[in-house]
């Protein structure tokens, strides 16, 4: 992953994407050499996977997993000229590397500050005081999910899939809602493993947490999520070292669309590139195979919902990217990149997603969130260490179910996105009618537009951070505004 939790934040990252931890994290272990095949992506023009094996099999591949709903096949070989040989093919429109062809860098998982034991169980009806742990639940009322659940708490037969690290199934506050039977993990090179013990964490708690701030039940126990009664699915997407690859990625589209899912959240950024950059032969292929899951993905009615990521970067703006690749071993240095337009951070940036920006409990701008004018769709919280919230702990960060049966606190657009995810839930179920475009557009519309703020100093030090462009709009850092359960889903 990277240095912190949320892959891009250079606070904490790792494959975990878009979570910014709470807690310190352990130094990586030193990197040993890649041994064994690597993995490529070959993609042919038009769906169907004939000719991409055939390519395969003639630059001395090996098949790995097909998907011929996109056209897309993952293949391993031992020699570094494989995708230069595959592009000669005929019907072969792109081939490349899924990861750097170097060691890998594991990453432990973090652990969160606040973490508090679950309490005994209790009843509880659409009053959301009536969990246990509510009061510090200052981001649920900030997105009017009480007064929504007064309404509604979501739709049993709408699925959320949680793209992330796995799910613990036997948590109190979520083993109501996760369901084995939508449950996979994609991270053996994006082949599917419906195995319970594949698709639960190993050592990583991302997943977890984002999936209570999603849908943790109204049991009595802990807290609420922002759709308490809608299904959860894990979908593994992030391997024990902490890496999310284009494969897993790709696989976890193509699984939740086949699947039936409603709604996807997609709190991460697809490794080992932090930007990938269409000019680079090896990088076009796996661009355009995602962009081809995620098309196929809306094709079938799904809505994917993605973190902007946490370093702090424009991304309407040219970016310097100084950590790709970023698996490479200890002690060497990726080589600094000039970036356009046409580099993306994948998935959020490549179309077919919802891109969702973090803001703390002043509903302003967190200190880390990326931002962007037409970049951004909407914005929800995500925490912000520095601000204190208004509630017993005062922590601004956010407070979801964690390992063990617990519940802890992290930030980072990794706990933004699935609250939006959760709006988008209960949206859907409460509007059957709704196709994903629509939900979507409700999903704006109700946003509560929020103003740029005149002066944006996030660390104190008398400079302004960041230029947040849209003026009386505030589209430049929170896209149509701050997602508003009550409004979505009042008639």
């Amino acid at each position: 992953m990277r240095t912190t939790f949320m892959k891009k934040a250079g606070v904490l990252g790792a494959a975990l994407g878009c979570a910014v931890a709470a807690s310190a994290v352990a130094v990586p272990a030193t990197a040993a050499p890649t041994e064994g095949p690597t993995s490529f992506v070959v993609v042919q023009g038009r769906t169907g996977t004939d000719k991409a094996v055939a390519a395969i099999d003639a630059a001395g591949g090996t098949v790995v997993q097909e998907w011929p709903q996109i056209g897309v096949v993952i293949a391993t070989a031992n020699d570094d000229t494989f995708d230069d040989e595959a592009r000669t093919e005929p019907g072969i429109v792109a081939a490349g590397p899924t990861r750097n062809m170097r060691a890998y860098q594991p990453t432990a998982g973090i652990t969160p500050d606040g973490v508090v034991q679950g309490l005994g169980p209790g009843t509880s009806g659409g009053d959301d005081t009536k969990e246990p742990l509510n009061a510090n639940q200052w981001d649920m009322r900030q997105i009017g999910a009480d007064k929504a659940h007064l309404i509604t708490d979501g739709n049993r037969d709408i699925t959320v899939g949680v793209l992330d690290s796995g799910i613990e199934a036997d948590h109190p506050d979520l083993a109501p809602n996760v369901d084995a039977s939508q449950s996979v993990s994609c991270v053996d090179r994006g082949v599917p493993n419906t195995d319970p013990k594949a698709w639960q964490p190993t050592n990583s708690m991302h997943g977890t947490h984002v999936a209570g701030s999603i849908g943790a039940a109204r049991n009595g126990v802990g807290i609420v999520g922002v759709a308490p009664n809608v299904k959860l699915a894990s979908v593994k997407v992030v391997d024990d070292d902490g890496y999310i690859y284009p494969e897993y990625a790709i696989c976890g589209f193509v699984w939740a669309a086949d699947k039936g899912m409603e709604v996807t959240n997609n709190s991460y950024f697809i490794d080992p590139y932090y930007l990938w950059c269409k000019a680079n032969r090896d990088e076009q292929a796996t661009i355009l195979a995602v962009q081809r899951a995620l098309k196929y993905s809306e094709k079938k009615d799904v809505v994917n919902v993605a973190a902007a990521g946490n370093s702090g970067w424009d991304l309407s703006k040219p970016i310097t990217d100084t950590g790709s690749p970023n698996n490479l071993p200890e002690g060497e240095t990726p080589v600094v990149r000039e970036t356009d337009q046409r580099c993306y951070d994948m998935p959020t940036e490549i179309g077919n997603t919802v891109t969702v920006s973090s803001v703390g409990p002043t509903a302003v701008k967190s200190f880390y969130s990326n931002y962007g004018r037409n970049v951004i769709d909407v914005a929800a919280p995500g925490g912000d260490s520095r601000v204190p919230a208004d509630t017993p702990d005062k922590n601004g960060r956010i407070l979801s179910t964690v390992l063990d049966g617990k519940w802890g606190y992290a930030q980072g657009t990794s706990m933004a996105s699935p609250h939006a995810a959760g709006v988008v839930a209960l949206i859907r179920g409460t509007d059957t009618s709704l196709n994903a475009k629509q939900a979507i557009s409700t999903l704006k519309r109700e946003a509560d537009q929020l103003p740029c703020p005149a002066f944006y100093d996030a660390d104190k030090d008398g400079v302004n951070d960041a230029t947040c462009e849209g003026k009386k709009t505030g589209s430049g850092y929170y896209g149509a505004g701050l997602v508003d359960a009550l409004e979505a889903v009042t008639p």
